[in-house]
């Protein structure tokens, strides 16, 4: 969610006005639209009245049934589809749009780390007792931290960023946009909450998309080394409870890691990946993300998961499949090296 401790409240505007900035005549919308003031974005499932929202592909057709949002940008296949409540705006670049918008509603949304320093008499940092501070640490309004907490040298923690009881935070980290429960643990270099890899136009103009949602790492989480993990495009990306994630592991906007999972180092997860609880990745495993991994799964090193696996799943190669069909192609093909046509 777009979560104003980050992001500040925009100031209401009227929905007349946004859609003037896409193009769409305010004469045609003036009847439609009037009186829609528009106080944020958020995303389907969690907009509500003031708010607008985005559907451009089927797969979120679940999450539009039950949207409160008072207006949707979408594309014109999915018109009949908005809720009553809702005000649908068709739209032939629905994403572009969308991001217009977002541009508008939070202009500022790239400085949070980059302002973590500047004090703020009237929200500065709150800290319990025994939280211990390295040298050259930075913290930004409003951060507050829980007791016992040891934070190591030259570490920056941006505005609102709220960190938990008896974690242990390495020195040369940034944190921003995110929660931290208790017990965390973060090595050194460890990012948390940079912006996600989101671009429009491919290969053209490269259009960044406001990447405006959180980071929450649950309770007893620790990650590696100079690994990081991006902040959501509009809504969280979220590590699970006992979670353990290895040095160099990238993890993308979106991405919903379950409890008690194990990431070896140099795995990339593409963004919107889903790990139930208990999957274990080897080193180097990569996915191709908006996929699950059902909980227990088993992913061998260097795997390339490029698709939904149930729970359960021995997983190897690249792309990934059944670890069984991965041995037996494999053993198929040295036979066939050897010039065994059996």
């Amino acid at each position: 969610m777009v979560d104003t401790r980050f992001h500040p409240t925009p100031v209401p505007t009227p929905l007349t006005a946004l859609l003037a900035i896409l193009g769409l005549p305010e004469a045609e919308w003036s009847g439609r639209a009037a009186g829609v003031q528009i106080e944020g974005a958020a995303e389907l499932e969690l907009a509500g009245p003031g708010q607008v929202a985005l559907i451009a592909h089927k797969d979120y057709l679940p999450q539009l049934a039950h949207t409160r949002a008072s207006a949707i940008i979408c594309d014109e296949k999915f018109v009949a589809d908005i809720p009553a409540g809702s005000l649908a705006i068709p739209h032939s670049r629905p994403h572009e749009a969308f991001v217009t918008l977002l541009e508008q509603l939070y202009p500022a949304d790239t400085r949070a780390i980059v302002l973590a320093g500047v004090a703020s008499a009237t929200n500065p940092p709150l800290l319990e007792e025994d939280v211990v501070l390295g040298p050259g640490v930075v913290l930004g309004p409003g951060v507050e931290i829980g007791r016992g907490t040891v934070i190591g040298p030259n570490t920056v923690i941006g505005a609102g960023v709220a960190i938990g009881r008896n974690c242990v935070i390495g020195p040369g980290c940034s944190i921003e946009c995110a929660y931290l429960g208790s017990n965390v643990v973060l090595q050194a270099g460890v990012r948390i909450g940079t912006e996600g890899f989101g671009w429009l136009d491919f290969g053209r103009t490269n259009r960044k998309v406001p990447q405006l949602g959180r980071v929450i790492v649950q309770d007893s989480v620790e990650i590696g080394a100079n690994s990081t993990i991006d902040r959501g495009a509009l809504g969280d990306t979220v590590i699970g409870e006992g979670t353990k994630i290895d040095n160099l592991v990238q993890i993308g906007h979106n991405c919903r890691i379950g409890r008690f999972c194990l990431i070896a180092a140099m795995s990339g997860l593409s963004g919107t990946t889903t790990l139930e609880d208990g999957v274990l990745f080897g080193g180097g495993v990569g996915t191709s993300g908006h996929l699950t991994v059902g909980a227990g799964s088993v992913v061998h090193g260097r795997a390339a998961v490029t698709k939904d696996w149930p729970a359960g799943s021995k997983l190897a190669g690249a792309p990934a499949q059944d670890i069984r069909e991965f041995w037996r192609e494999l053993a198929m093909l040295r036979r066939l090296s050897k010039g065994d046509q059996r």
